[in-house]
């Protein structure tokens, strides 16, 4: 399966149609190079909000709230364009409206063969619990993609082993991370989370970021990080796990992934956390020596 993790560099569209062009611009790149799933960023959605009087821009809560008018559009327009071209994309994330006043951060998942669903991001990071508006979800998916398994780990979530522990346990063989950080070491918790979840559970993970600035947005301000496309450290693979990664301008991390390969590493891995993780589960306490 040939997959695309991208850096968006945050754009400042005036209307929806001129975002949604972008958006079949950039889809249609990856496609032509015969690209079949595509990942786009966390707060994607949130590049919406250049749309909103200047009043509404700089106050999340606000920004949130005047979104929501897009939601449908949004959803129908990424559901069009995967069946138009024949790919699937997960959308990178839409702060949606619950029914108690709240917002979930929600990662869409659409296939070229009209199917949608969603992740919500679990964990919330220190700016999303200040913000008193985000809340965390409460369930973990898995996607079916041409007979594999395919899961989503929103930004922080990557940092977290027990829950994508729980999609691989599910038969999940690539992770999406769709995230979005603002500082060097943000973005390198990421990186390092992404990489120990391909290590531990014998996975791919496409890994999509925000690139540029946008001073408009109190969520969007800065944005760092390279895209990237990750195997396990083993056999068959690069020996520092990286498929493919973006640099300089570049839109996409483009990359052939062989599941029947990382399947059959796992018969003659060099170290196969994979397999001996229920190891670590017989210890219970910790013995103090003085």
């Amino acid at each position: 399966m040939k997959i695309a993790a991208a850096k968006y560099v945050i754009g400042r569209p005036k209307t929806f149609a001129e975002f949604a062009a972008r958006q079949r611009r950039i889809l249609n790149d990856a496609r032509e190079q015969g690209v079949e799933l595509a990942v786009l960023p966390e707060y994607l959605s949130l590049e919406l909000g250049s749309t909103l009087p200047e009043a509404l821009q700089l106050s999340l809560r606000s920004t949130l709230e005047s979104l929501q008018i897009y939601q449908s559009a949004w959803c129908e327009l990424y559901s069009t364009l995967a069946v138009e071209l024949g790919m699937t994309i997960q959308a990178g994330t839409f702060l949606t409206a619950t029914s108690h006043g709240m917002y979930r951060n929600r990662a869409w998942w659409f296939t070229a063969d009209g199917r949608s669903g969603w992740q919500d991001k679990l964990q919330l990071t220190g700016f999303e619990k200040q913000a008193v508006v985000i809340e965390p979800g409460d369930r973990i998916a898995a996607f079916e993609q041409d007979g594999k398994r395919v899961g989503i780990a929103v930004c922080y979530d990557s940092e977290f082993p027990l829950p994508v522990r729980l999609q691989q346990e599910a038969g999940v063989r690539l992770l999406l991370v769709p995230s979005c950080t603002d500082t060097d070491a943000g973005a390198t918790r990421v990186d390092v989370g992404c990489r120990a979840r391909a290590l531990e559970n014998r996975m791919f993970v496409a890994k999509a970021v925000t690139a540029g600035v946008a001073d408009w947005s109190e969520a969007l301000d800065v944005n760092t990080g390279e895209a990237m496309i990750l195997s396990p450290m083993d056999h068959g693979f690069p020996s520092d796990g990286v498929l493919a990664a973006t640099s300089d301008d570049q839109e996409w991390a483009i990359a052939d992934i062989d599941f029947a390969a990382l399947e059959a590493s796992r018969a003659r891995a060099q170290v196969a956390v994979d397999k001996d993780w229920d190891g670590q589960l017989r210890f219970h306490s910790v013995e103090v020596l003085n």
